[in-house]
């Protein structure tokens, strides 16, 4: 068999966004996938989910055709219908359900399904030239990313690439050997290089963790305890900049003062670490100016995770790393990329008046809590691409709930039949990456980058675009960028970001956008008012892309870097605290239908420490039932002593058909929005644990 090589992109959310060679045969069908080597974040290497795409794009469970449910809902009963047909079905629904409760009992639904720029976000010029319900993204990143830009004022960092010219890399806050696999490619390049010391914070030994020369291990939710004992150590032995401070931040007396107190030994009754670990830490960044913290998504998963954020990335200004190549603090580059889109999106008919209903918060919405409507009218039709919030959205219960209504009419655009394909009145087939034209940016890196359509669909796959414009049609909704096609969408945005073409992207296949090293590194100021760091922030006022709100218990934000302790807190009735990381072989709900991904994460399981395990009579491989206020959940435990004692990690997120009751782990996690700007707490959620009864 032989193959030619077309280039492309990786969608998926993982902020690596890698860039991809794949092997095509002469019969339009694919072979390997391989990161391009000549990408210089890339570097030749990507994840092996992604690698063995064919497993994915080739799956007996794809959706090949329009269906439409004829048995209860749930039961996966549908007959195939024709796309007119479906799509008819489509509009009448929603027009129907317009006459009655108004435009907004309409809500289209999207998430990170995609990270295409174009197939992702065409949706939105549905539903603002329709007036339907807006959505208020918070799945995600609102806590890390509001956490970081109340530091600096803006969502960027030095070159990611610089990890391999650092000393010290420490990875806080992901497993990036699970999630983001190219953040190991340079730290490991800097070890093999320079001698570098690889530090892992993390909540369990995860791989990445028993990749490193240090491995903190702490409880959930306590990092700001470890950030502000850190910065204690600076100042104390003489390691914090002065010079730097005084010319680049703001609030450096006001901190020290409040860190006299935050010593090693208060900060390890928090975290669980000793105090030795804690000076050891705080030692090797005090003497190694090319330290560079690459700061992950943990900590937008705990109901203090803003605050963690920002006292984890305090120490890069507390020790003047930003000043180093290979040193400083980096979380992700949304700020570089400057896209006009307006076409895209819709952005010109956009009536901000419209209510923008909380998506982490859907169980609440469909099953009509007055607060989650924001006042406005039931949900009455969802339409769904590039999520299947039935299983990923917190509060699985109530959400399900919700989805079982019969006077909910749903339409779900999926490549699977995924459980919220499952609830629909209509599931319609969609494309998969390689089968469209779509645009990327990095949020690990710095590139534009483009994925061109290299195969044909399979069955009567449709991409995003059209279907969005076929059903705006039917809807009478109108906008230019209905007429559009993904390509000519992709031309618009490049040139008027003077980017070039369509057709020069392709040629180029990336654009790099890193500013220079004095920009990148904040020597010429931070982007705040005062062009200084803050250390002091009123979280009510940063100026954050996820900004919404505000929610939650703002008004007792600490302003300076600290240990919140405002987390699901273990007690009496729930001993443990449980996180729900990301399994190596899953991304989200992603890949969990491809058979060697289900082979290799074997079944639904619990890590618990031994002597814990012990303490309750619990062997390894016995069924275990974990529970609280909001559900339970039956699984198997794995003995494991890589977390403290009064921690659980279930490593998610599996199909719900996986576990025992066919719940998931989503029942136990909880949907209130966090402080300033929401979002949910995946991995804050206090547990009881015992034995399951036979």
């Amino acid at each position: 068999m032989t193959f030619h090589i077309g280039h492309s992109t990786c969608p998926h959310d993982c902020p690596s966004t890698c860039a991809l060679d794949v092997e095509i045969d002469e019969n339009g069908r694919i072979g390997r996938l391989r990161g391009a080597k000549d990408n210089s974040y890339t570097a030749g290497v990507i994840c092996a989910k992604v690698a063995r795409y064919a497993e994915r794009l080739y799956n007996p469970k794809r959706v090949l055709k329009p269906l439409k449910r004829t048995g209860p809902k749930g039961s996966g009963q549908f007959t195939e219908i024709s796309w007119d047909d479906a799509l008819d079905i489509v509009a009448e629904n929603f027009l129907k359900v317009e006459a009655e409760f108004g435009a907004q009992a309409v809500w289209p639904t999207h998430y990170a399904g995609t990270m295409g720029l174009v197939q992702r976000d065409s949706l939105q010029r549905l539903r603002y030239s329709k007036s339907y319900s807006r959505q208020f993204d918070s799945f995600c990143s609102n806590m890390a990313t509001t956490g970081f830009v109340g530091g600096t004022g803006k969502l960027a960092g030095p070159d990611p690439r610089e990890m391999a010219k650092s000393d010290c890399v420490v990875i806080w806050g992901t497993n990036p050997v699970a999630t983001q696999v190219n953040v190991m490619t340079h730290a490991v390049a800097a070890r093999k290089n320079r001698g570098a010391k690889i530090v892992v914070v993390d909540v369990y030994r995860t791989e990445t963790a028993k990749q490193a020369d240090m491995a903190l291990i702490l409880k959930p939710g306590t990092d700001g305890a470890l950030a502000c004992a850190v910065m204690h150590i600076l100042f104390r032995d003489g390691h914090a900049d002065r010079a730097y401070l005084e010319r680049y931040a703001e609030g450096t007396e006001a901190l020290e003062a409040h860190l006299s107190t935050r010593t090693p030994q208060w900060a390890a009754e928090i975290t669980g670490l000793s105090v030795e670990e804690i000076e050891t830490f705080a030692r090797l960044i005090g003497t190694t100016n090319k330290t560079f913290l690459r700061l992950g998504y943990g900590f937008t998963r705990q109901r203090n995770g803003v605050v963690s954020m920002h006292a984890a990335m305090s120490i890069a200004t507390v020790a003047g790393l930003w000043q180093y190549e290979g040193g400083g603090a980096f979380h992700n580059n949304g700020a570089l990329y400057k896209l006009d889109k307006t076409m895209v999106e819709g952005l010109d008919v956009l009536d901000t008046s419209v209510r923008a209903l909380d998506h982490s918060r859907m169980g609440e919405i469909l099953t009509g809590e007055a607060e989650a409507l924001l006042g406005g009218p039931p949900v009455k039709a969802v339409f769904t691409q590039n999520t299947n919030p039935v299983l990923v959205a917190p509060d699985q219960n109530k959400v399900r709930k919700g989805f079982f209504r019969d006077d909910l009419f749903v339409c779900v655009h999926e490549q699977v039949m995924t459980e919220t394909a499952r609830m629909a009145d209509i599931v319609l087939p969609a494309t998969m990456f390689l089968e469209h034209d779509d645009i990327y940016r990095g949020g690990g890196h710095q590139y534009f980058m483009l994925g061109p359509k290299l195969l044909e669909a399979p069955g009567e796959a449709r991409e995003n675009v059209d279907v969005i414009a076929e059903i705006a049609k039917r809807v009478g909704a109108e906008h230019p960028g209905f007429a559009m096609s993904a390509r000519e969408h992709i031309d618009w945005m490049l040139q008027r970001a003077d980017l070039g073409s369509y057709d020069e992207l392709k040629e180029k296949r990336w654009i790099d956008m890193q500013p220079d090293f004095e920009t990148s590194h904040y020597l010429n100021g931070f982007a705040t008012p005062s062009g200084r760091y803050r250390f002091a922030v009123d979280w009510a006022t940063v100026d954050s892309p996820c900004k919404a709100g505000p929610f939650g218990p703002v008004e007792a934000m600490p302003s300076l870097p600290d240990f919140w302790p405002v987390i699901e807190a273990a007690d009496d009735e729930h001993p443990f605290r449980l996180t729900t990381s990301p399994a190596r072989n899953f991304l989200n709900s992603t890949f969990n239908e491809t058979e060697t991904s289900l082979a290799r994460e074997v079944r639904p399981e619990v890590m618990i420490h031994p002597s814990a395990a012990e303490r309750l009579g619990i062997a390894e491989g016995d069924l275990v039932e974990i529970g609280n206020m909001r559900g339970t959940v039956r699984l198997h435990a794995r003995l494991f002593d890589g977390l403290q004692q009064g921690v659980l990690v279930s490593e998610s997120i599996w199909p719900s058909e996986a576990f025992v009751d066919g719940r998931g782990i989503n029942c136990l996690t909880g949907s209130d929005p966090i402080a300033p700007y929401g979002g949910p707490a995946f991995h804050d959620i206090k547990v009881w644990l015992k034995p399951a009864a036979a």
